[in-house]
């Protein structure tokens, strides 16, 4: 099992010192689902829920959240962000909507928490905007898909 890099020699917190790495490009894919009712998602889906549009509100939430993720993960660095897109899709298997972040930067650190963050914030926008219909809709499977670059190389999560 590898250190963890944010403990000190005694266990306390520390910021990681990126300031020897290289800059490469690092991209990171995170996901998660929102499960809710039918007539849930087809309200959404339809463009009739009382907030608003809700897909295109959780998708610039999720964007906003990547760019503030060193603000809310105490952490993690500020990054100059070069991509962030959220897609949101609908599963009628779940039933509810698949949500898909990806986060690229050029630097020395990389962006797996900005990823997460963007697909987190978007899942839980999906149900601030919906709740009103469907307060037992759930949120799940919020996790890294794959990431690119790095000294520690490249991953890709399993099925």
């Amino acid at each position: 099992m590898p250190a963890l890099t944010h403990l000190g020699a005694k266990g306390e917190a520390n910021m990681v010192d990126v300031g020897g790495k290289a800059e490469t490009t690092r991209t990171a894919i995170a996901e998660g689902y929102v499960t809710m009712q039918p007539e849930t998602l087809e309200m959404i889906l339809a463009g009739d829920a009382k907030k608003g549009d809700v897909l295109g509100t959780a998708r610039i939430a999720g964007i906003m959240a990547a760019k503030k993720t060193h603000e809310l993960i105490p952490l993690c660095h500020p990054l100059l962000l070069t991509k962030v897109a959220v897609e949101i899709e609908p599963d009628h298997a779940l039933p509810g909507l698949r949500v898909t972040a990806l986060a690229r930067v050029t630097g020395k650190t990389g962006v797996e928490m900005e990823a997460l963050t963007a697909a987190s914030v978007a899942c839980l926008t999906i149900y601030d905007m919906a709740k009103a219909a469907d307060r037992a809709m759930a949120i799940s499977g919020i996790r890294l898909v794959e990431k690119t670059g790095g000294k520690s190389g490249d991953y890709k999560a399993g099925p």
